[in-house]
């Protein structure tokens, strides 16, 4: 099954490194505590929508251009699984 959360997590991170900048950094600006931005990109924490508001806030980026990104990953993941269904989306990820 593929997680959402995992997702959005994996595109805030890209966005925030092709920056250059710090969980710190943002965290700061988003005025979100590090250790929860870390668990929302790391998809561990289902954010809400004024966090990920927040978020796209302190890195510049509309939400909808990351959920345009999280929907092309989605639809990645979702066609790797239906060629390789017994296979684990994470591996199949992974192998790719």
């Amino acid at each position: 099954m593929v997680l959402v959360r995992g997702l959005l997590g994996d595109v805030l991170r890209r966005k925030r490194l092709r920056q250059g900048r710090t969980l710190r950094e943002v965290s700061a600006d988003a005025r979100v505590s590090l250790g929860y931005l870390s668990e929302v990109e790391r998809g561990q924490k289902e954010a809400s929508s004024e966090l990920l508001a927040a978020i796209c806030t302190a890195l510049d980026v509309p939400l909808s251009a990351v959920f345009a990104e999280v929907s092309q990953d989605l639809a990645r993941e979702e066609a790797l699984v239906l060629a390789h269904p017994a296979i684990e989306p994470e591996v199949v990820a992974s192998a790719a």
